[in-house]
């Protein structure tokens, strides 16, 4: 049985339970209003709603946002794939609206297929990495916990060609590192203007301190178990199983992050992992602005990932 599968089972498992016992857990909608350290508000859009799960590595709930295109609720007996948007730093909530309205219209106007979008709560500067003292688990939440859970709470296509994985900044850093460990779970990858993506934990002058505390708060201080999750690093130890994997690299030239985009871009050749590498002119660090520049290559990717299933 692969890893994934264990996972789903055991999240099905735990899903029955939950219901067996009578808690009232787990896909419901919740209030939103922040409080436990796990729960963000929520926010309101265009076929979004609000959850919450039981988090077993957390050891408490763990909200997220969902989008569900108006054919879930028209089609009840369709399955969809689903992207998992993971954002950047920061709590995230300000740019789901934004990606809601984004793949509301084009699914409506027939540039997207059909499609579930998940928006993980990644803590603020996580780096979707599992913390190096245990405090943080985001990598086991999202791996593990949320996408089993997703899957046997909605109507998705629970294979890896019904799920890509998706972000911007430190969400791009994150679906590269998830994609890449997980080949197996991750059937696409997405990166949009992702960070940091050197071997080693390199930043802008100006983020010196914010370096500093994440490189404490997540990597426990220590520059190996940085190296060691690095999208740099798992490209390395796993090329021979990424060679199948559609792979989309989105940068602005104006973007901070465009030197270290173009070196992984030049690692990946080197590696011999095919990818799609594609620059905006004009664009900063800013994700709508990045994906109105890509203008039909945005949706292009998903139609091509997603035409056959």
């Amino acid at each position: 049985m692969s890893q994934y599968l264990m996972f789903r089972r055991a999240a099905l498992l735990g899903l029955l339970g939950c219901f067996a016992s009578g808690s009232g857990v787990t896909f419901a909608q919740q209030r939103g209003d922040g409080g436990p350290p796990w729960m963000t508000r929520r926010v309101s859009g265009p076929g979004l709603v609000y959850r919450t799960f039981q988090s077993a590595a957390a050891g408490a709930p763990v909200s997220f946002h969902v989008y569900a295109p108006s054919q879930y609720e028209r089609e009840p007996e369709r399955r969809f794939p689903v992207i998992y948007w993971l954002h950047g730093s920061g709590p995230g909530l300000s740019g789901i609206p934004m990606l809601a309205r984004m793949f509301d219209r084009a699914i409506h106007e027939g540039k997207a297929p059909p499609m579930i979008v998940v928006f993980p709560n990644g803590r603020g500067v996580s780096m979707w990495c599992d913390a190096r003292d245990g405090s943080s688990p985001v990598e086991t939440i999202v791996v593990r916990e949320l996408v089993p859970f997703v899957d046997v709470s909605m109507r998705t296509i629970p294979t890896l060609e019904g799920r890509i994985i998706e972000g911007f900044s430190m969400g791009g850093y994150g679906a590269a590192r998830l994609g890449f460990t997980y080949p197996d779970l991750f059937g696409a990858v997405s990166m949009f203007g992702a960070g940091p993506l050197h071997p080693d934990f390199e930043v802008l002058p100006s983020n010196a301190a914010l370096r500093e505390r994440v490189l404490e708060s997540v990597y426990g201080g220590e520059l190996d178990y940085f190296r060691a999750l690095s999208p740099w690093r798992i490209a390395e130890r796993n090329s021979p199983l990424l060679g199948g994997l559609p792979l989309r690299l989105a940068i602005g030239t104006r973007d901070a992050t465009l030197p270290a985009n173009r070196d992984f871009h030049r690692h990946l050749s080197a590696l011999g992992i095919p990818h799609d590498y594609v620059e905006v002119p004009g664009v900063a660090h800013e994700p709508s602005a990045l994906i109105e520049g890509l203008g039909d290559q945005m949706w292009a990717f998903y139609r091509s990932v997603l035409g056959s299933i």
